[in-house]
């Protein structure tokens, strides 16, 4: 099982006959033992299905809670960034509206 893990978590397509070598024992006997090949059947049907084997280890692969929890978060801060972009605009605006009014009540208005 521990082989199982190390290659799964290295991205490593996990196949019997690489089980077997990681961990130095035969196919055969793998074939044996219920638990380890229904585990390395399940690895493998999924690395089929997704078409990516060996891409992303399983133990790496976001979940779609994490994912959704990733983007619920993301957009919560582009919310908040939009409203800090406001937030200044409106302040610029007053502070430049403020120093036409200085210049134009002490007579430096550019344009005279």
């Amino acid at each position: 099982m521990q082989a199982l893990r190390e290659l799964d978590r290295a991205g490593i397509p996990v196949t019997f006959a690489g089980v077997a070598q990681a961990a130095g024992i035969s196919r055969s006997w793998l074939y044996t033992q219920p638990d380890i090949s229904s585990q390395i059947r399940r690895l493998r049907q999924k690395a089929d299905s997704t078409g990516s084997a060996g891409a992303i280890p399983a133990a790496q692969r976001a979940t779609d809670a994490s994912l959704r929890a990733r983007l619920t978060a993301a957009l919560d801060r582009n919310k908040q960034l939009a409203d800090d972009n406001t937030r200044l605009r409106r302040q610029l605006a007053r502070a430049l509206g403020d120093q036409r009014s200085a210049r134009t009540r002490t007579g430096n208005d550019p344009k005279e």
